[in-house]
């Protein structure tokens, strides 16, 4: 069970409490060398279930990935829509009688779902009015990442962490 669960982020009694729980057996800059030294410990046959990675210093990232236009919206809307019109189509193409007549429901299905994918697109991005006209993509990024574990277990992994650096 996981002693965090129950804890209130806001209260630093509950904080100091939950902390107490663990020590720290390794400090890293990134987070796939943190997982890596895991994943190390994991092949050593240690019992990763004690163990815990904290990010220190959390930020969230938003990488700008394009413009986005009223066009781009509206095609964004169409593929979308095309997707769950052919996933539809799909579903009522099982209850037709001839091969051809499935085809045809299937193809109509992708058709009027890229239609309406592509007006509800442009709709959307329009009655913005330019407030956000880019895409991106966010992520969370922390300044350090420490691998804690169980007091029991801390000297054991961080001897087989020593032997592996």
């Amino acid at each position: 069970m996981d002693s965090h669960r129950d804890q209130s982020f806001d209260d630093p009694a509950s904080q100091a409490a939950a902390n107490a729980d663990y020590r720290v057996i390794a400090s890293y800059r990134d987070y796939t060398e943190a997982q890596g030294m895991v994943d190390y410990l994991s092949d050593a046959d240690f019992p990763v279930e004690n163990l815990r990675i904290v990010g220190h210093g959390v930020s969230t990232v938003e990488a700008i990935t394009g413009r986005m236009t009223t066009a781009r919206a509206a095609l964004t809307g169409a593929a979308g829509g095309a997707w769950w019109g052919l996933f539809i189509g799909l579903l009522l193409g099982m209850f037709a009688a001839a091969a051809a007549a499935w085809l045809f429901v299937m193809l109509a299905g992708l058709l009027i779902g890229a239609v309406w994918g592509a007006i509800f697109g442009f709709v959307g991005h329009w009655v913005t009015h330019g407030r956000r006209d880019f895409t991106s993509v966010s992520t969370l990024a922390a300044e350090r990442y420490d691998i804690v574990c169980t007091p029991a277990l801390a000297a054991k992994a961080a001897d087989l962490l020593t032997t592996r650096r």
